[in-house]
């Protein structure tokens, strides 16, 4: 068994975190922590979310002493803070044997100036950062299993580069036409903390983020082509459906985007390939990433769809998937029961 532990537990991630902890074979909760100043520190984990009403767990406030123990006493530390205490902390989590799997955006971006361009403070963990590895899950196994630090992806490029990958490494992409992506996210996204902007009674379906988005370079950086990315917030409450349009190069077919997919995915259990263009109750609550894709030959333009639960595939189950990675698990254990 291995223990884990999760800072920042009191937060939609953090309580899906707990759930899935709670129901994985060969996993152990350790401990659950809230910032220092939070208003639910020291409150039972279930009072927050009656779902965890079950799980006898308190949510700690953090400090410096607990994070050095935790560094030497766990084997896993799941962070689901701000980027902010993800990056501040990380050297002294990764002080012992403790393996860190940050589910901010703190150390997705290996370019600290497109960084700070884009999560407004500079980057001064540069050791941490040069160790973290990207952490989406069916691309990158190789270098997750040996890995200290993994930076879980966001739920928009999980959901994005999930559909994209396959072109991209197949080198079908017209180099000459960016791929563009119009994403929508139920409100869950935004996280627990009451906004005017993310009320569901306020929400309809809008884009925002417009050019501009902190998604956007992150999904660059790991497709290795410029994008197009147009988020929208959506009324309802968890899942991303990503609709991506793409030019492809001068005579691909069909068959050889069929072939892409099914190579790409053909032992990746997560991944289903569907019949028909996937929907978001097809994903919700699961781990599961759906894709269905079509190319109009005459034009050489194709449209893929990829649905995501996005507190699932797009944090907690992917940082699950990683952790299996880790143990040498199969990457469903937890996650497809």
């Amino acid at each position: 068994m291995y223990n884990v532990s999760i800072i920042g537990a009191s937060g939609y991630t953090g309580a899906q975190l707990v759930e899935l902890v709670q129901q994985h074979p060969e996993l152990t909760l350790s401990g659950t922590y809230v910032s220092s100043n939070s208003a639910d520190a020291n409150k039972p984990i279930g009072e927050l979310h009656g779902k965890l009403a079950h799980v006898d767990a308190t949510l700690i406030p953090i400090s410096d002493s607990i994070l050095e123990s935790l560094a030497h006493d766990v084997d896993f530390i799941f962070l689901a803070t701000p980027h902010e205490a993800s990056h501040d902390w990380m050297p002294l989590l990764t002080s012992g044997s403790a393996k860190v799997l940050d589910l901010s955006g703190a150390f997705r971006l290996k370019d600290t100036e497109v960084f700070e361009a884009f999560y407004g403070f500079s980057h001064k963990q540069q050791a941490s950062l040069d160790n973290a590895v990207y952490g989406l899950a069916e691309w990158y196994s190789s270098s997750i299993e040996q890995a200290k630090i993994i930076a879980v992806p966001g739920c928009y490029p999980t959901a994005s580069l999930s559909a994209l990958k396959p072109l991209g490494e197949n080198n079908l992409l017209d180099s000459a036409v960016r791929p563009v992506i119009n994403a929508v996210s139920g409100v869950s996204g935004a996280g627990r903390k009451a906004s005017l902007t993310t009320s569901f009674f306020e929400v309809s379906l809008h884009a925002y983020g417009v050019l501009g988005h902190r998604h956007t370079p992150e999904i660059e950086a790991y497709l290795g082509t410029p994008v197009i990315f147009t988020p929208h917030l959506g009324n309802f409450k968890r899942g991303i459906l990503a609709t991506v349009t793409v030019k492809l190069k001068s005579g691909v077919t069909q068959e050889q985007l069929d072939e892409a997919y099914k190579a790409a995915y053909a032992d990746k259990s997560i991944v289903r390939l569907r019949s028909s263009f996937p929907k978001i109750d097809d994903v919700a609550h699961t781990p599961f990433v759906d894709l269905y894709w079509k190319l109009d030959e005459s034009s050489g333009y194709a449209v893929v769809t990829s649905a995501i639960d996005n507190v699932m595939k797009g944090a907690a189950s992917q940082a699950i998937q990683c952790v299996n990675i880790m143990t040498k698990q199969p990457i469903e254990t937890g996650l497809v029961l």
